[in-house]
C-alpha cells in the first residue's frame, strides 16, 4: 500500500481506512513510512492516522518534546479526531504519546509503545552524526537495526541531508536532549490506561532493560519481545508486531454502552 500523504489545516499526515482511531508517532529520525506495515495490515478494519512530526521544521524555541506533544494537540483538533483514541509511539515517538497521555488522559484509552524513549536513550549510537561523513552516517544509521541492510540508501540520503543542515541539526539535538531531560520515571503509574510494548531483543539504543523498567513502572503493561529485532519492530518484524498488536486490540477494546 503506497502512503497517501494529505495537507489541511496546516499538517502534513496519512489518513487511511475506517473504525477506530490508531494514532501513530514516528521517532526523531523517521518517517511516514516507518508505520507502513502497520497501516497496510490495520486499515481494513481501522482508522490508521499519521501526523509527520515537525522535527526539523518546528521554531527552535519550541523544539523539545513538550513542543511536539502540543503539535500533536493541535493536530488531534484540527481534524476533529473521537473523543478517544489508541496511540502508537516508535522511539521519541512512544516518549510524545506518554506525555500527550499524561496530559490529556481522558483521549487515550491505549498505549502501544516500541523501542520508546521516556526512561532512557542511547541516542544514535551515543552520538551524533558527523557533518559531512557518509560512511559515518550510513554505519550509525545502521546501528538502528539488527539487519544493517534494512538502512536502505534512501534512508542513509535523508539522515545524511540533516546532518548537513545547520538548522536541521540545531533542532535535532534540542529535541534529543530534551527528550533525555524528560524523564518519565516518576509519572508513569499515573498512565493507568492498557499499554502494549513491543521490544526488539537486540535493541541498543533502548535496551531490553528498559522494556521491563517500562513494564514495571506502567500499572496496566504487556510486554512482548522479538528476537533478531533491534530498535523499530513494526519494520524489522512487522508480522510480529502486528500479530501483538492485533491480540492487544481485541483483548482491549473499550466497552461500548448500549443504551437500554
Amino acid at each position: 500500500m503506497e502512503l497517501r500523504r494529505q495537507h489541511q489545516h496546516g499538517y502534513e499526515f496519512v489518513e487511511e481506512g475506517q473504525g477506530p482511531v490508531l494514532l501513530l508517532l514516528h521517532g526523531l529520525f523517521g518517517a511516514l513510512s516507518n508505520w507502513q506495515d502497520v497501516v497496510s495490515e490495520f486499515a481494513t478494519d481501522h482508522r490508521v492516522i499519521i501526523p509527520l512530526l515537525p522535527v526539523y521544521e518546528m521554531p527552535l524555541s519550541q523544539a523539545g518534546v513538550p513542543g511536539l506533544v502540543a503539535y500533536v494537540e493541535g493536530f488531534v483538533a484540527a481534524i476533529g479526531l473521537p473523543a478517544s483514541f489508541t496511540l502508537l509511539g516508535n522511539s521519541l515517538g512512544g516518549h510524545v504519546a506518554l506525555v500527550y497521555a499524561l496530559k490529556n488522559p481522558a483521549r487515550v484509552n491505549r498505549i502501544v509503545l516500541t523501542g520508546s524513549s521516556g526512561l532512557f536513550e542511547n541516542s544514535m549510537g551515543a552520538s551524533f552524526p558527523k557533518r559531512g561523513d557518509y560512511a559515518y552516517v550510513q554505519e550509525r544509521v545502521g546501528f538502528t537495526f539488527y539487519d544493517p541492510s534494512l538502512a536502505t540508501q534512501e534512508l542513509v540520503d535523508e539522515v545524511f541531508n540533516v546532518t548537513n543542515s545547520n538548522a536541521k541539526c540545531l533542532r535535532m539535538i534540542a529535541i534529543a536532549r530534551s527528550a533525555q531531560r524528560h524523564n518519565l520515571s516518576k509519572e508513569l503509574t499515573k498512565i493507568t490506561v492498557p499499554v502494549l510494548l513491543v521490544w526488539g531483543l537486540n535493541d541498543t539504543i533502548t535496551p531490553p532493560p528498559v522494556a521491563h523498567e517500562f513494564a514495571r513502572l506502567l500499572p496496566h503493561a504487556e510486554l512482548r519481545f522479538l528476537d533478531h529485532c533491534c530498535h523499530a519492530p513494526m519494520m524489522e518484524r512487522p508480522v510480529g508486531f502486528n500479530s501483538y498488536l492485533r491480540r492487544f486490540l481485541h483483548a482491549t477494546e473499550p466497552v461500548v454502552a448500549v443504551a437500554a
